[in-house]
């Protein structure tokens, strides 16, 4: 199996992609993105690394009372921005993929 090299602007989208989706696992967002999901770990590790150990994962500073309207307008804003940046990894990975095929 050949080795493929992916740009460092893939590989941290990737990661990002991975950290914005706490319920998912590695294996599936690799299996989104047409990687190895060793090769996604790998990246996870390392930017764990560059980030200087354990990742704090990001909470809400202030949580509106459930089932308020506050409450379901910040799910929804938080579930829009999750998928924009689905969205725009996916693009990315499109672009990347459409001129790996090129000859």
């Amino acid at each position: 199996m050949a080795n493929k090299h992916y740009p460092a602007q893939f590989k941290a989208d990737a990661v990002a992609l991975y950290r914005s989706r706490p319920g998912s696992t590695i294996a599936v967002v690799a299996g989104d993105l047409g990687v190895n999901r060793e090769t996604l770990r790998s990246w996870v590790r390392a930017d764990d690394q560059r980030r200087g150990g354990d990742v704090a994962w990001p909470a809400a500073a202030v949580k509106p009372e459930p089932g308020s309207v506050e409450a379901e307008n910040a799910e929804l804003r938080r579930r829009v921005r999750e998928l924009e940046e689905e969205r725009d990894i996916l693009r990315k990975a499109a672009r990347y993929f459409a001129g790996e095929t090129r000859w």
